[in-house]
């Protein structure tokens, strides 16, 4: 049984642009390669962070949405910590309402694209 799952992590700011989408397909083929699917994948892009990580006061932000066995979760985690260039990270599980929303934000998201 494959749970849903939305995890979002933050990227040091002093990375290029290929070493940033290179990381994120490294996580990305963790889940695929473990059996898990991938539902969203979201660049949220460069953000200021609320207060100061590793003398960093910026990051790049992604946010992937997918399924997978809840025992996979673990094995992600520990290589988020291991990563250097990820200084933040947060994973949860949905529930049959975070469920709702996202779907609800996703086809907003379609629609306004479409305009």
């Amino acid at each position: 049984m494959l749970n849903s799952y939305e995890t979002v992590f933050i990227l040091t700011p002093v990375l290029s642009d290929v070493q940033m989408k290179e990381t994120v397909e490294k996580f990305r083929s963790m889940i695929l390669e473990s059996g898990g699917e991938i539902v969203n994948d979201e660049n949220w892009g460069l953000r200021k962070l609320a207060y100061p990580i590793q003398k960093k006061s910026t990051g790049f932000y992604n946010l992937l949405e997918f399924k997978a066995d809840p025992s996979f979760i673990a094995k992600l985690e520990v290589n988020y910590r291991r990563d250097e260039r990820i200084i933040r990270f947060l994973t949860f599980r949905l529930d049959k309402y975070s469920l709702q929303y996202s779907e609800k934000r996703r086809s907003n998201k379609k629609e306004q694209k479409e305009k």
